[in-house]
C-alpha cells in the first residue's frame, strides 16, 4: 500500500500491475494482511482520532459558514456512535469470511474430455472516491485485499487529516505482508478526479461514496462502470393492520437512529384508513425525537384534531418537492395514500431504488409490496436502517448500489467478484461439431460442483 502523490496514470498503472499479483495470492496471505491492518489501526487509535478531531473542527467551522452540510459533518465523525469499533470489527469480519476467489459456480461436460467451468475472480482495479467517511479507507482496503482487487482511493479535502493518518498506519502494516505495494493506492494529489475518471484502460470500476452531486458528476464524467447510488430516498408504507407499537418503533428507528445515513427514512406513506388510529402515536413519538413532520393536507388535517395544540402547531405543510428530497436530517415527508397500490406507485415514481418497507400484519400485502417495489432492498416490518453490509453479514461494504446489473444493495465481497469461463480439453476443435451428417453433438451434461 502506498500513500502516493504520483500522477493518476502512474497510480493506475501500478494498481493494474499489482492487481494481477494480488489476485493470485493464497487466502492465507490475504488474511494475514488483514490481521496486520487491524492490529496497526487498533494501536494507533488515539493518533487517528486526534487527526479526525482536527478535520471535524474545520468542518464545523465550514458548516457554520454554509460551506458544508451538517450531514457531511456527521459522516466525518469517526468517534460517533461506535463507528471506530465498527470499523475495526469489520476488518476481522471480512478476514473471517469464506474466500470468494476461485469458487466454481458451474461445471458442464461439453463432450468426453471437454469440460467447461465457471470460476469467480476479482474485478481488477477499483477506484473509490469519497467525501468525509474516513472509515471508508479501512472498509475498502479490507474488502479489496480479501477479494483480490487492487484499489485506488481518493478522499475529499474535508477528511484530509483523517485520511493521511489512517493511510499511513495501513500502509506501514501492509508493507510487512505479501500484498504488493501498488495494490492499495491512496492518492493525495488534489484535483485529479477528472484524470482518474479518464483511465478506463486501467480502472475497471468506480465506487463513489458521498453526496448525490458527487455521484451524479462521476456517472456523467466517465466511461468506467460506476457502482453506487445518488440518493437514499427510503420510504415506509404504514398499512392499516400494522401493530401500533411495532409501527412506532420501526418508524422512529428508521428516521432517528442516524438521520444522515443513506438508509434513513425520508418519506412516510400512510394508508387513509390508518390516519386516525395508527398515525397519531407515531407522530407523537417522532416529534418527541425532534423530527419535523412535513405533511400533505390529508395528513395534517387528521393529526390536527388528534394531537395537542402544542404538537399540532409544529406540523409543517409539505410541498411536492419534499417527496423527492433526501433530507439527511430530522425532517420527514408524510403523505396519505388510499391503498397499497397507490403506495407502490408513489415509491416506484419518487423513490431512489435504495430501501423501502411495509408495516402490516398481512403476509399477502407484504409479499405484494416486496415483489412490486423496484428497490435494492424491500422489507416487511423492519427498519430501513438494516440496509448495511455489516448487518447483512458481509463484514463491511464498499457502498450500497441501486444499479440494475451486477450488485444491488450493500456490496460486500460477493459484489466485488466477477467470473471467468474455463475450458479444459484434449485438443478439441469446433469444426467437428454441428447438426449435419458426420458431425458430433455436444453432450452439455451438468456436473456436480
Amino acid at each position: 500500500m502506498s500513500l502516493t502523490s504520483a500522477s493518476p496514470l502512474e497510480a493506475a498503472k501500478a494498481a493494474k500491475q499489482a492487481s494481477h499479483v494480488l489476485a493470485t495470492l493464497p487466502v492465507s496471505a490475504r488474511n494475514d494482511a488483514l490481521t496486520a491492518v487491524h492490529a496497526a489501526l487498533a494501536a494507533a487509535k488515539d493518533e487517528i482520532l486526534s487527526a479526525n478531531a482536527r478535520d471535524l473542527e474545520a468542518a464545523r467551522l465550514a458548516a457554520e459558514h454554509g460551506e458544508l452540510s451538517q450531514s457531511l459533518v456527521s459522516r466525518l465523525d469517526l468517534g460517533k456512535k461506535g463507528k471506530w469499533e465498527d470499523m475495526l470489527k469489520g476488518i476481522l469480519d471480512v478476514r473471517d469470511l469464506e474466500d470468494p476467489v476461485g469458487k466454481i459456480t458451474l461445471r458442464t461436460k461439453l463432450d468426453d474430455g471437454l469440460e467447461l467451468t465457471r470460476v469467480t475472480c476479482p474485478i481488477g482495479v477499483l477506484l473509490i472516491i469519497f467525501e468525509a467517511r474516513p472509515e471508508v479507507i479501512a472498509n475498502i482496503a479490507s474488502l479489496a485485499v480479501k477479494s483480490g482487487n487492487a484499489a485506488i482511493l481518493k478522499g475529499g479535502k474535508e477528511s484530509t487529516e483523517s485520511f493521511i493518518a489512517i493511510s499511513k498506519v495501513i500502509s506501514a502494516a501492509l508493507a510487512a505482508t505479501d500484498v504488493p505495494n501498488g495494490a492499495i493506492q491512496l492518492v493525495t494529489t488534489r484535483d485529479v478526479i477528472p484524470q482518474l475518471l479518464d483511465l478506463d484502460q486501467y480502472i475497471d470500476l468506480v465506487i463513489p461514496r458521498g453526496s448525490n452531486e458527487l455521484v451524479r458528476y462521476i456517472k456523467s464524467s466517465t466511461k468506467i462502470p460506476v457502482l453506487g447510488h445518488a440518493d437514499g430516498l427510503c420510504s415506509i408504507f404504514l398499512e392499516q393492520s400494522a401493530d401500533p407499537q411495532m409501527a412506532a418503533d420501526v418508524i422512529v428507528d428508521s428516521k432517528t437512529s442516524y438521520p444522515a445515513a443513506c438508509n434513513s427514512l425520508e418519506t412516510l406513506l400512510v394508508q387513509e384508513a390508518a390516519l386516525d388510529a395508527l398515525l397519531p402515536p407515531v407522530a407523537q413519538a417522532l416529534i418527541a425525537k425532534g423530527v419535523v413532520l412535513r405533511c400533505d393536507s390529508r395528513v395534517k388535517a387528521a393529526l390536527a384534531g388528534r394531537l395537542s395544540p402544542e404538537l399540532a402547531a409544529k406540523l409543517e405543510n409539505a410541498s411536492d418537492a419534499d417527496f423527492d428530497t433526501e433530507f439527511l436530517s430530522l425532517t420527514l415527508a408524510v403523505k396519505a395514500v388510499s391503498n397499497i397500490h397507490e403506495a407502490i406507485g408513489h415509491i416506484n415514481t419518487h423513490g431512489s431504488k435504495h430501501t423501502d418497507a411495509i408495516l402490516t400484519q398481512s403476509s399477502e400485502l407484504a409479499e405484494l409490496f416486496m415483489s412490486s417495489v423496484d428497490a435494492a432492498g424491500v422489507y416487511w416490518n423492519a427498519s430501513t436502517r438494516f440496509a448495511d453490509g455489516m448487518r447483512y453479514g458481509f463484514g463491511t461494504e464498499v457502498g450500497i448500489s441501486t444499479n440494475k446489473i451486477h450488485s444491488r444493495g450493500p456490496v460486500g465481497l460477493e459484489g466485488l467478484m466477477i467470473y471467468k469461463y474455463q475450458i479444459r480439453g484434449q485438443g478439441h476443435v469446433t469444426a467437428v461439431y454441428g447438426e449435419g451428417e458426420g458431425k458430433k453433438r455436444f453432450k452439455h451434461e451438468k456436473l456436480a460442483l
